[in-house]
This record gives structure tokens, sequence and C-alpha cells, in this order.
């Protein structure tokens, strides 16, 4: 199978399992953007209006961190039982193991290209204006993608020799959702030294805040943090893709015995 072949076919998995997941739903594709945004108003009720956050941006803030987080938590989360959910293909074909939780994330890509748009336009009508600083999203998505990558392909593999390890995942996610500053601004802290030492040492904290600092304040991100975080998990996933596809048949076996 030649590189282009593999790419198409999880292109084409990532496809076929978008219109199966429409399809089984009333609303089909309006899930794509009414799951994320029932969250941000669910979040928004509670530390917006309830606890008061006392910020005239608050909903926006919040939609740049949870749309992006959404898109990482979702997107590792399927991605985690992804090999051992295809047991019965795995059992038949020797097919490369990375194709599985690939796909998942190639899935949760299409889906978040719509909630960027919607995001966009809800920028527009809140009265930011589109700038050519906007652009810095391109490098922030793509290290964010890699990162996706990596987690997913880590995940997928731990599941295939540890069942439970999907148990903790949801867990890991919640601790991460409120430690990398979702429903806050780091920047908002007292303690400015804390909050560069997280956003230095979290890279989805990071993330987060450029997201913010391009899209609401027309900033640059820093680029060689950005740049560090999108060295170091590339080469994370290029040493998993290459250990999966060593070890094809041990993730099988453990796969089908697991």
């Amino acid at each position: 199978m030649t590189l282009t072949q593999y790419f198409r076919l999880v292109d084409t998995q990532a496809r076929m399992a978008l219109k199966a997941d429409a399809s089984e739903y009333f609303f089909g594709y309006i899930w794509w953007v009414l799951e994320p945004l029932l969250f941000v108003g669910i979040f928004y009720l509670v530390f917006n209006t309830i606890l008061v956050s006392g910020r005239d941006d608050y909903l926006i803030m919040l939609m740049c961190g949870q749309l992006t987080f959404i898109w990482f938590s979702k997107s590792v989360s399927h991605s985690a039982r992804s090999i051992i959910s295809n047991v019965g293909l795995i059992g038949n074909i020797d097919i490369p193991k990375t194709m599985f939780p690939l796909a998942q994330v190639q899935e949760g890509l299409y889906k978040q290209a719509i909630v960027f748009l919607l995001l966009m336009v809800v920028l527009v009508f809140s009265g930011y204006a589109v700038s050519v600083s906007w652009f810095w999203l391109i490098p922030v998505i793509i290290v964010n993608y890699i990162m996706i990558v990596a987690c997913a392909l880590i995940a997928s593999v731990l599941v295939c020799f540890i069942r439970d390890i999907s148990m903790f995942i949801p867990l890991a996610m919640m601790f991460l959702m409120f430690s990398s500053g979702v429903f806050f601004d780091f920047r908002d802290l007292p303690d400015s030294q804390m909050a560069s030492l997280i956003m230095t040492y979290n890279p989805m904290a990071f993330l987060l805040d450029a997201y913010r600092q391009v899209l609401m304040h027309q900033s640059m991100p820093d680029l060689l943090q950005l740049s560090r975080i999108g060295l170091v998990f590339a080469v994370i996933t290029a040493v998993v893709a290459s250990w999966m596809r060593k070890y094809s048949r041990l993730l099988a076996l453990k796969a089908l015995t697991a």
C-alpha cells in the first residue's frame, strides 16, 4: 500500500463514519455544531451568569477555549478504542493499525472545520473585525492537529494493552479541561509567574491562549513556543507510528485477546 493509498483509505473511512454518524440521529449533521454549542451554553450559564465572571467578552473567550478543547477531547477519546473496536477486521487482514485512530482524528477535523467557521461568524457578529492576523490560526491549528494525532496514537496503543485505560481518559480530559484555562483566562490571574509557568508546560493551555490572542486581540502567538510544541508532538507521532508499524502483529494480538 502506497502512502497516497493509505491516506485516501483513512480519509474514506472518516467520511463513511461521518455519514453513518449523521444518519443515526434525527438532527444529523446539525449535531456537529449543536453539541459543542450546548456545552458552551451550559458552562456560560454556570461561570458567567451564576458565578459572574465580570467580563463583557466572556462568551467569546469561552467559545474560543471550549470549542477548541472539545475538538481535542473528543478526537482522543474516540481514538482510544478505535483499534479494539475493529478486532473483526484486524483478525482477518494485516492492516496498518495507525489507520484506525487517524480515521477518528480525520473525522474530528471535518467536524471542527464547521465549528471554526461558526466561531468566526459569531466573532464577526459580535463586533470583531476580520483581520489578516487571523492567518496566524493556520500554524496554531496545524500544531493543535499534530498534538491530537500524537495523543490519539498513544491512547489507542495503551488501550490495546490495558482496556481500563479507556476509563481513565475521561477523567484525564476533565482534569485537563479545568487546568488549561477553558473557563478562564490565565492572563487575568494575579500571579503572572504562575500563569506563565502553566502556559509553558501545559501545551493545551498555551494553544487555547493562542487561539484567543489571534481571534480576539489580533495578536501573533508566541511562534517559538508554538514551534517547540509542534516539534515535540511531531517527534512523538513519528516514534509511536513507527513502533505501531514494527509491532503491528503484537498490537493485533493484544487487541484480540486483551
